[in-house]
């Protein structure tokens, strides 16, 4: 079948406790109903459990096995699935303090490695972001902060602002605090691993469960105060061996012809390839679709958009 635009799917919104609306009130999604908290919008995903689809019903996972070149580029790898899952959170509440397993891990553990970043789109005044530890934190002082319910003063604490991002490799413990609005590009993996939980019950109203074990065999111990991502003259956030994110606000191509790249627009409205995108919109962008063609132009003032690839 010929791909001539942007492909966008439609978004998979997520119920969490420490949820909200503002999906609804600052992206304009149209939520599920009208009272739910809802945390998560999966935006591109090929989770057997959860996928992405557009609306003439063409699923990614079609899109990655059938028409793999066309759309992705022969440089894209060959594993079975999409291998980047990307969504926008929601957070207004304090998420459980947690741990994504390492590659060496994770499989012993039963889970997926799992490497993110974090752009915030919307940071209230004062909101949080818990990521690695205080200096000089042991293994023994977390074990004994888990014991006294005090991991939250062991955790090294950020106060983020609007425009700012956060690498999280795996083994890095982390929690997302109240009043952030974050866009989150990681790989295709749903395993984690929550240390603490604010001692706090679920929409079911029964506590959460936790991995207390699991934790402790994947965070890195000699990870200490991590800071916000310094952004690269050509705009760069984060390159690193599963995902490469730009953060970019002119005129130009998305990616060069014969590659696949996601856009996501964080704020503003831009035009591609004959479509409008808004802010909460992510879009496809085939390999087959010329420089032409695959060129963005912001369309109001202030628009800024993200420009995802997969290293070759």
């Amino acid at each position: 079948m010929p791909f001539t635009q942007p492909i966008r799917f439609i978004p998979i919104h997520q119920s969490r406790v420490w949820g909200g609306r503002r999906m609804e009130t600052l992206l304009g999604h149209t939520l599920p109903d009208q009272t739910t908290p809802f945390g998560e919008a999966w935006a591109v995903s090929d989770r057997p459990e959860a996928q992405s689809v557009t609306e003439d019903g063409l699923s990614l996972h079609d899109l990655w096995s059938k028409h793999h070149d066309e759309v992705f580029g022969s440089s894209a790898p060959s594993c079975e699935r999409f291998p980047l899952l990307m969504k926008i959170l929601d957070a207004c509440d304090d998420l459980s303090i947690q741990v994504h397993p390492p590659a060496s891990m994770a499989a012993a553990l039963n889970g997926e490695p799992k490497t993110e970043m974090w752009f915030i789109a919307h940071a209230d005044p004062g909101a949080k972001i818990y990521a690695g530890l205080k200096p000089g934190v042991t293994r023994a002082d977390f074990e004994e902060a888990l014991d006294n319910g005090t991991v939250a003063e062991v955790v090294h604490v950020i106060e983020p602002r609007t425009g700012d991002c956060l690498f999280i490799p795996s083994g890095r413990v982390h929690a997302i605090g109240a009043g952030l609005l974050i866009y989150e590009i990681q790989q295709n993996s749903d395993t984690t691993y929550r240390v603490f939980d604010w001692n706090r019950v679920g929409l079911d109203g029964k506590p959460r469960a936790l991995h207390v074990e699991e934790s402790l065999q994947s965070i890195d111990f000699d990870d200490f105060e991590p800071q916000v991502q310094q952004i690269e003259a050509d705009g760069t956030l984060v390159s690193c061996e599963y995902f490469d994110v730009k953060l970019c606000d002119k005129l130009g191509a998305a990616g060069n012809a014969g590659e696949g790249v996601t856009l996501a627009v964080v704020s503003g409205e831009i035009s591609v390839g004959g479509m409008t995108l808004k802010a909460g919109d992510f879009a496809l962008v085939p390999a087959c679709l010329d420089s032409k063609t695959r060129e963005v132009k912001p369309l109001v003032k202030d628009s800024q958009w993200l420009r995802i690839r997969i290293p070759a």
